[in-house]
């Protein structure tokens, strides 16, 4: 293992990781594990979906206990058997999942839990001072953090900052990123990203775990590779590249994508004809949108996030009921349908949020097999569970999809993120769905798992499924769309065809019309 230094070229260590070992039931989740971060500096880790990094950082964060090995904080042994222990450590993390209460305000959300208390016989939060310190901390790190805020009102953006001024706030010296821009836009994470550097340089450690390969090499001063639970290699970003590290975290070459012939014209499938919502829950709506998918045919949305995109899941779900105009579906209006007649008739879905819609993260993994598709006769018959025959889907599914869980009875917490998200796509596309309804379906998830995915979306295309691919990630919806459609305040402001349109002028298209 190469020896780190510091940019003063110091060799002290903020962490040290020695020898980390921790099995679960048929799984060696870290084998041995060495890890050393220099201070003042940001050291990715990276590696594929259940390579281990997310356990080795719950160990580093006392979520999780090692079978063996030892942890070292600025070079004093340290045993965490609590979160609490790690903060008093001065080790803070910033979970890919956001912990944040949306009813609550921003204030409320930092000090829970770290409450400061007036000095009076009443014992009463001292808010004003709470408050004080977190506006000194947005402004001292430039992240424009409004104390008064209510959380519900803010983007994913602004709650991201919020978590940073969260761990900030509790005196963190080391933070743990845990893909801190799965969920932000290109600008938000070029914000986030100048952003950590300056928290580097106003000496504060970050251990930056991401699958975007670009942004690790972009802003690591050390890379540590991982794969199958073990330390594969240690890298500096001027000694390598994103290809270089995809072959070491997946050890071979990335899979080609299959050839498609694009831009054919397809038998009409979808269409939606000036279909305008109510507001949804999250604020947003639908205002005249027209949009239409063939059978076969890939189409892409695009759009700063909020500007129609969940509400379009949510129509055409039956979830969201339409003021005005029409979804047909293969030839049928499917007003007055509801969500199950949907699903049943064709409709396949891969929600944005696989841990909140996607899987039953404390049931067994087969019992997921069941979200969304619980009127399909192949597994229900009325009230009653066919559980043989749900069993054998999930491991149908299990199987052709590279899910790597040593059984369906494990609860499906227990898979790693893109695991989860193998699983939620395989489950989808093995019902064959006349329309699949793809929602950020690579969102986290490392190389290999997307190239799969990817795979498995241009296989239901060539075999006749009309795919909406709604993304935030613009070379996503080039690679696989043959038209990519510009959505801003609910409506469809731009068709472009996929082949020929460039980055920016779909970047173009999304920002003029919001302006």
């Amino acid at each position: 293992m190469t020896e780190q230094t510091t940019p003063s070229g110091s060799t002290a260590t903020a962490v040290e990781l020695d020898g980390i070992t921790k099995t679960y039931p048929g799984v060696v989740a870290n084998d041995a594990v060495t890890l050393r971060v220099a201070p003042g500096t940001v050291h990715a880790v990276v590696g594929e979906n259940g390579a281990g990094k997310s356990t080795l950082m719950k160990i580093l964060y006392g979520t999780t206990r090692p079978d063996h090995g030892t942890i070292r904080v600025d070079g004093r042994p340290v045993s965490f058997s609590s979160p609490a222990d790690a903060i008093g450590a001065g080790i803070g993390m910033v979970f890919q999942h956001f912990k944040l209460a949306e009813n609550l305000t921003v204030l409320d959300n930092v000090i829970l839990g770290a409450e400061p208390m007036r000095r009076s016989r009443f014992g009463a939060i001292d808010r004003e001072a709470a408050a004080e310190r977190i506006r000194d901390l947005s402004e001292r790190y430039g992240l424009d953090v409004d104390p008064d805020a209510l959380v519900a009102d803010l983007g994913v953006g602004r709650r991201q900052r919020v978590e940073l001024v969260k761990v900030l706030y509790r005196g963190a010296r080391i933070l743990i990123l845990d893909e801190p821009t799965a969920l932000l836009t290109v600008q938000e994470s070029a914000d986030l990203l100048g952003r950590i550097r300056g928290l580097c340089a106003d000496g504060l450690t970050v251990v930056f775990i991401s699958h975007h390969l670009d942004e690790v090499v972009g802003i690591s001063d050390a890379i540590t590779v991982m794969r199958r639970g073990r330390v594969v290699a240690d890298v500096r970003p001027g000694e390598t590249d994103t290809h270089e590290l995809a072959v070491l975290m997946v050890g071979a070459e990335p899979a080609a994508l299959p050839l498609r012939a694009r831009g054919a014209v397809r038998p009409p499938l979808l269409a939606l004809d000036r279909v305008s919502t109510g507001r949804s829950p999250g604020g947003g709506r639908l205002d005249q949108l027209g949009l239409e998918v063939g059978r076969g045919e890939i189409v892409g949305v695009a759009g700063v996030e909020g500007n129609g995109q969940d509400e379009l899941v949510d129509a055409l779900l039956g979830v969201l009921p339409l003021t005005s105009g029409s979804v047909v579906l293969d030839g049928e209006d499917l007003a007055g349908r509801s969500t199950a007649d949907r699903r049943v008739g064709g409709i396949g879905c891969i929600p944005q949020d696989r841990q909140r819609e996607g899987v039953l993260l404390d049931e067994p993994l087969w019992r997921s097999q069941l979200l969304g598709h619980l009127h399909d006769p192949r597994l229900t018959r009325g009230r009653w569970i066919k559980v043989g025959a749900v069993r054998r889907a999930a491991e149908t599914v299990v199987a052709t999809s590279d899910v790597r869980v040593p059984s369906i009875d494990l609860p499906a917490s227990a898979l790693s993120g893109g695991n989860q998200q193998k699983f939620i796509v395989g489950r989808e596309l093995d019902a064959e769905p006349d329309l699949l309804v793809a929602a950020q379906p690579t969102r986290g998830v490392d190389v290999g798992a997307q190239r799969a995915i990817w795979t498995r979306l241009i296989g239901a295309a060539e075999r006749g499924t009309g795919v909406l691919l709604i993304s935030a990630d613009l070379e996503e919806l080039l690679t696989l769309s043959d038209r990519i459609v510009v959505m801003v305040r609910g409506t469809v402001v731009a068709v472009h065809e996929a082949e020929t349109v460039t980055v920016a002028e779909i970047g173009r298209s999304m920002t003029q019309a919001v302006a």
